[in-house]
Order: structure tokens, then sequence, then C-alpha cells
């Protein structure tokens, strides 16, 4: 049995957020929260991640099939970062000009099965 949850328009770049689901990939849960515990000071992506995965471990748990599943069990089958929209502002410049700054959100889908 599987369990997705989705994360979506997190205000984080993909590709910062690819670089801590890349660690993840084909993990035990039990390893992924050890894994994102030691990440947690350095990358905030860990903590987005972290919440997305409890959420797909509770989205297991509620169902019936998977209410006495431990976590020993999971394994996290697939976590995928795409792209979401860009909040585009405008920057001053010299002479009158405006620069665009494009700043960047991402979605993250995860699918724990066990």
């Amino acid at each position: 049995m599987e369990a997705v949850a989705i994360t979506r328009n997190i205000r984080y770049g993909e590709r910062k957020l690819r670089q801590v689901a890349d660690l993840l990939r084909n993990k035990s849960v039990e390893e992924a929260f050890a894994i994102l515990v030691i990440l947690r000071s350095r990358k905030k992506g860990a903590a987005i991640i972290e919440n997305t995965l409890k959420s797909a471990v509770a989205n297991l748990r509620n169902t019936e099939e998977g209410a006495g599943v431990g976590l020993e069990s999971l394994v996290i089958k697939t976590i995928k970062v795409d792209g979401g929209p860009k909040m585009k502002r405008i920057r001053p410049r010299a002479q009158g000009r405006a620069f665009r700054i494009e700043k960047p959100m991402s979605h993250l889908t995860i699918v724990v099965s066990d």
C-alpha cells in the first residue's frame, strides 16, 4: 500500500530542494528522518521535506490497511521536486531602468510504501 503527500508553492528554489531530496531517494523512512535531523541545521529544505514526509506517513497510517504499519517497514518509493510559479519583482537600477527579480517556488511530492 502507498500514501502520497504533496506540498505546493514552497518558497524555496527547486535546485536547493533537490539537493536534499537526492539524499533520501529509496531510503527507509527511519533512515530518512535520521538524515534530515542532521541536515536541518544546514539546509532549510530539510525541514520542509521532513514535514512533508511526516504527512505522508500520517496519510498511510490513517488508512484502514496502514493502521498497524511501523516506521521500520516503510520506504520512500518516490520523492519528486518540480518547479512552481515564479514571483516577479522589480528592482530599480541606474538611469531609470528596472531589472526583474524572479523568486522561485517549488512543488514537492513524496510517495511512501511498505
